[in-house]
């Protein structure tokens, strides 16, 4: 069986030779072993986004996924997005995704940060995903990424976590990120001008 470390560009069918017992990304043929299991927070972050857009999605021709779910880009590129949406039933295969999902949501841990904003925003660019979105548990914000007419994302947008996200690729379905926080929504007018009389 070949193991990750014995080649230098890897495919999608030395993936499936591997154990099933690991996880593994391949980009660009470099293969990267998945960090351990994510932190609750981390998990609870996903579990509400999922949750939020299968209830939108219901009905629709879009379908929300989440890892581990298998994206094949390419021979040489398969990836395991935390959640990420598909919009054509032609790429949702028997064992996997063939092709560029609309959205992909990525949560940010220590360990995937650097991989997750350079290597895949990069690879997620190239293979045409409309929308990518970035977010970060400890620091309560998301960063979204909207690719141009000219092939390429754009300069990307922070959005806090009293915000709103508005997912284009989704036809401007709005994401209250207050609630995949899970903190505090943002106060109404007329909460602070009750709070302020008392």
């Amino acid at each position: 069986m070949p193991l990750p470390q014995e080649k230098t560009k890897f495919t999608y069918r030395d993936y499936l030779t591997w154990p099933d017992n690991e996880r593994w990304e391949i980009i660009d043929g470099t293969a990267y072993a998945m960090s351990p299991a994510p932190n609750l927070q981390h998990q609870t972050i996903v579990c509400n986004l999922i949750a939020f857009l299968g209830q939108k999605l219901r009905g629709r021709t879009c379908t929300p996924w989440v890892a581990p779910t298998d994206v094949v880009l390419s021979e040489n590129d398969i990836v395991q997005p935390d959640v990420f949406v598909v919009c054509d039933k032609n790429k949702m295969k028997g064992a996997n995704i063939q092709g560029a999902p609309d959205l992909i949501v990525e949560v940010l841990s220590p360990a995937t940060a650097k991989k997750d904003r350079w290597d895949k925003r990069n690879l997620y660019e190239h293979f045409g995903v409309k929308e990518y979105i970035l977010i970060d548990p400890a620091a309560l914000f998301a960063e979204r990424y909207r690719l141009g007419s000219n092939g390429q994302f754009d300069r990307g947008e922070i959005f806090d976590s009293q915000q709103t996200l508005s997912l284009q690729s989704l036809s401007d379905m709005e994401i209250p990120l207050w609630e995949i926080f899970e903190v505090e929504g943002p106060k109404q007018d007329g909460e602070e001008a009750a709070k302020a009389e008392v």
